[in-house]
């Protein structure tokens, strides 16, 4: 019986060891100094958290830094984080995503698709476009395609001539204010807006050099 009582007894003080070790480990990681945790920072293309170097326990601090603007506009334009440098623009279309469309309309209560691409050359580059998509098309340099850049605007036939305007980010994406969507992000290559294109344009007045390097 005395055996008995020990065999149980053993095996409850290990148990409890073993959690209690758990416990620790768990413990020491939720009460890891601020000091320890700045030194993760989001890293890679896509911002992935990184940088753990198991010799010595020590973080690896050679991480790419990020804003979470960036981190999030990288994700749905399928991007390097690093590339999208111009915050300014960035902020712009964060702060307008999801407006709806009105025709006419120049606030956040409905916005159409040339105040858009107007408010964004006037807010990021101070520049001043006429006011409608064919005028604006008119006040154009036009481009081939394979020369398209960031800032340039592109043009679609929805209603019969130049009635669609969008801005041009790259890689064949473009923010617009849709009529179904409010303003929102769309591919050249989706059928609907493929079938549309009309072409792009460019505005004397902007750098572009500084754009593409």
């Amino acid at each position: 019986m005395k055996n008995l009582f020990f065999l149980f007894a053993g095996v409850f003080f290990f148990s409890v060891a073993t959690a209690q070790k758990s416990l620790n480990f768990k413990d020491g990681v939720d009460l890891a100094s601020e000091a320890e945790l700045s030194n993760f920072t989001l890293s890679g293309p896509l911002g992935y958290l990184s940088g753990f170097e198991e010799a010595e326990g020590r973080v690896n601090t050679k991480t790419e830094l990020c804003t979470p603007l960036q981190f999030k506009y990288a994700l749905l334009l399928k991007r390097e984080v690093e590339s999208l440098t111009n915050l300014s623009l960035y902020h712009f279309i964060d702060e307008w995503y999801g407006t709806r469309y009105r025709y006419g309309g120049t606030t956040k209560k409905g916005i159409d698709c040339s105040s858009l691409t107007g408010q964004i050359m006037k807010a990021v580059y101070s520049i001043i476009l006429p006011r409608t998509a064919r005028e604006q098309y008119s006040a154009c340099l036009k481009i081939p395609v394979s020369q398209m850049a960031e800032g340039d605007l592109v043009f679609f036939n929805t209603r019969g001539g130049v009635s669609h305007v969008g801005f041009f980010l790259g890689q064949g994406y473009f923010v617009h204010a849709s009529s179904t969507n409010g303003v929102t992000i769309s591919n050249l290559d989706d059928n609907y807006y493929k079938n549309r294109f009309i072409g792009a344009g460019r505005v004397n007045t902007i750098d572009y050099s500084r754009l593409l390097l």
